[in-house]
């Protein structure tokens, strides 16, 4: 997967997320998802920027692999 296949990816769950939460009636189904997406999402952006990252250091981004969920949302801001 290449920046703009991720970067496609994360507009496409982007605009998903904020179909659900403009929608009037919040569904636990819905609320399920959407917790979903923003874990996807931050898998997404962690990707992106671990290949910028890479390609910064003179390395291969196409070795930047996906890390677990729990990893990235245990990081710190």
């Amino acid at each position: 997967m290449d920046d703009k296949d991720i970067r496609s990816q994360i507009h496409a769950l982007v605009e998903e997320e904020h179909a659900l939460r403009n929608s009037g009636e919040h569904t636990e189904e819905q609320r399920a998802r959407v917790a979903q997406l923003e874990q996807d999402l931050d898998q997404l952006w962690d990707l992106l920027r671990q290949r910028d990252a890479k390609r910064q250091y003179g390395n291969d981004p196409d070795e930047a692999q996906p890390r677990p969920e729990p990893q990235v949302e245990n990081y710190l801001q």
